[in-house]
């Protein structure tokens, strides 16, 4: 009898409980609400220059949103395959591309989970420019963050997708700035891998980019004057290259190697000779997932002893370090690698000598069959790698996208191409100098 009372005592304590929670009288009910959606978007956009003479703005390509909803905590804005955020109600945008173009503008309001969304079209006129268009000369002593980011960490699979040991810091002692180094125009940025112990690594480095700050595609000459002097032994590398800044709006990031890639210096202690220009690609959509069999690349290689493609067109490994003043490697010196990118075909340079052109589309360099191609061909009398890379998909066409610019230095790699392993004779710090970077719009 005296165990059925406490039982129906404890019976009556708990349904007490729950009559008080159901019933909110405790003030807490707040905490199993659903947050109120936001309601009433508005979107204004004010293209800068508007005019009746004008109506698509005064050429500068700049316009200023303005955006309210009830409810609203956070705004999310879709353009031009650019995700942004505002905590507040504007927004202000630069378009590049030149011409009179119709864009579409995305944008949510959300209160924690719930959101609402409205999209807008835009129709903006930007003044076709020539000549310098973007630079940066290095000369004030610091980075520049309204055009670059420092990317730190140890990247994908935490090896930055290669196999590399380092992980990259924006510390003074892997990116820093000089003045004085001999040939430089003016100042230099410095970035320098080190052989240290710093956090979970061995090796650190230095790498920035200038994702949703800069980004270009075709009709643009990309161009980086730099002296990779410490870069001698197999294992030390250092690149300059781009990945894509534009998406597809059906995804929230674009898988590699669907969204392409230009190497436009890829130089390593292992191949001290020689300098690689490449693009990367996929061969087929895959729902925008990566496959290791999915991967194509296509590349050539540059003689600084001959400033052509060299025979045999793939260089042998080793022959590092090189002899200390060999005008013939790739580390004695300050050299312009660059590339000028077409509607049909990229060509690569290295001061001004033309060593790799590579076309986008089937027959652009071959007979139209469906396949990649490479190979060596006289143009104008010197040896230049020919490549051709037959699109198989029709959800992205990586080349016709804009693509932001890296400046990164690495240690070690997976094989031979990204620096090899690291030999212990390997001497560091190994600093690489960059004296500028600059894009031109090319007539």
């Amino acid at each position: 009898m005296v165990v059925q009372l406490v039982k129906l005592c404890l019976l009556f304590v708990g349904l007490s409980f729950v009559a008080q929670s159901c019933s909110g009288s405790d003030g807490n009910s707040d905490n199993f609400s659903q947050p109120t959606k936001p309601s009433g978007l508005t979107i204004d956009v004010d293209i800068v220059g508007q005019s009746s003479e004008n109506p698509n703005g005064d050429g500068s390509g700049e316009v200023n949103l303005t955006f309210q909803a009830t409810n609203a905590t956070l705004y999310k804005i879709l353009i031009e395959g650019q995700l942004k955020e505002s905590n507040s109600n504007t927004l202000s945008y630069t378009f590049t591309d030149e011409g009179t173009h119709d864009y579409s503008i995305v944008v949510s309001a959300y209160n924690q989970g719930q959101f609402i969304s409205k999209t807008i079209s835009v129709t903006v006129y930007v003044e076709e420019l020539t000549g310098l268009v973007w630079s940066d000369e290095f000369n004030n002593g610091s980075l520049d963050l309204d055009k670059w980011n420092y990317e730190t960490g140890t990247g994908v699979n935490g090896d930055w997708g290669t196999g590399q040991l380092d992980r990259a810091t924006d510390r003074p002692e892997n990116i820093s700035f000089q003045n004085g180094i001999t040939d430089a125009d003016g100042g230099c940025l410095v970035i320098t891998t080190r052989d240290e112990t710093f956090m979970d690594r061995e090796y650190t480095s230095g790498r920035i980019n200038t994702k949703d700050k800069g980004s270009w595609g075709t009709g643009h000459r990309i161009v980086a004057r730099v002296k990779a002097s410490g870069v001698r032994y197999q294992g030390q590398g250092f690149a300059f290259w781009m990945m894509p800044q534009e998406k597809p709006v059906t995804v929230d990031a674009i898988m590699w190697p669907q969204g392409g890639e230009i190497d436009i210096m890829e130089y390593v202690g292992s191949i001290p000779y020689h300098n690689l220009g490449t693009v990367h690609y996929a061969w087929e959509w895959q729902n925008n997932q990566y496959q290791d069999w999915n991967h194509g690349h296509l590349g050539g290689y540059y003689s600084y002893e001959t400033q052509q493609t060299p025979n045999p067109e793939e260089p042998g490994y080793g022959n590092f370090p090189p002899p200390e003043n060999d005008p013939n490697v790739g580390s004695s010196g300050f050299h312009e690698y660059g590339i000028d990118w077409y509607d049909d075909r990229i060509e690569f340079f290295v001061d001004d000598n033309i060593y790799h052109i590579h076309y986008l589309k089937d027959g652009g360099g071959y007979t139209v069959d469906g396949q990649d191609e490479k190979s060596v061909e006289l143009v104008d009398g010197r040896r230049v790698t020919i490549s051709e890379y037959s699109n198989h998909f029709d959800e992205w066409h990586p080349f016709e996208h804009k693509m932001y610019a890296i400046l990164s230095a690495g240690v070690g790699g997976s094989d031979y191409t990204y620096g090899g392993p690291i030999v212990p004779e390997a001497q560091f710090p190994c600093s690489v100098y960059i004296d500028w970077v600059r894009v031109y719009k090319m007539e």
